[in-house]
């Protein structure tokens, strides 16, 4: 996956934007406020950080060890960071789908009713 389709992949979730908190070139994917992605683009190799269910974070990181790890600079019980190109693109789309979802899950069940998404 580029890093252009990347990006466009994270802002088909509902309520998705993209900002720079930690400066300009480190884009943060976030729905309602609470980040579900975060990436430098222009990095070579593309990585993204995801959030992760704990459980389901150790058993991809067992099956994938070359691909996914704890969470550079996050809590590596809930994060994985994932190298873009040592994974299946349809396997990056579920664990980015999976990490907005989890995001969504946390929030107040009146924003996540907005966000078709109970």
């Amino acid at each position: 996956m580029t890093p252009e389709r990347l990006r466009a992949f994270c802002l088909e979730f509902n309520a998705s934007v993209e900002e720079f908190p930690f400066g300009p070139e480190t884009s943060v994917f976030k729905v309602l406020g609470k980040m579900f992605a975060l990436t430098t683009l222009d990095a070579r190799p593309l990585t993204v950080n995801l959030k992760c269910d704990p459980d389901e974070a150790i058993r991809i990181r067992e099956e994938h060890p070359k691909a996914i790890v704890p969470g550079w600079h996050m809590n590596k019980r809930h994060w994985n960071t994932v190298t873009v190109s040592r994974i299946p693109d349809k396997l990056l789309r579920e664990l980015i789908e999976d990490s907005y979802d989890l995001v969504v899950a946390g929030l107040p069940k009146a924003e996540r009713l907005k966000l078709d998404r109970p």
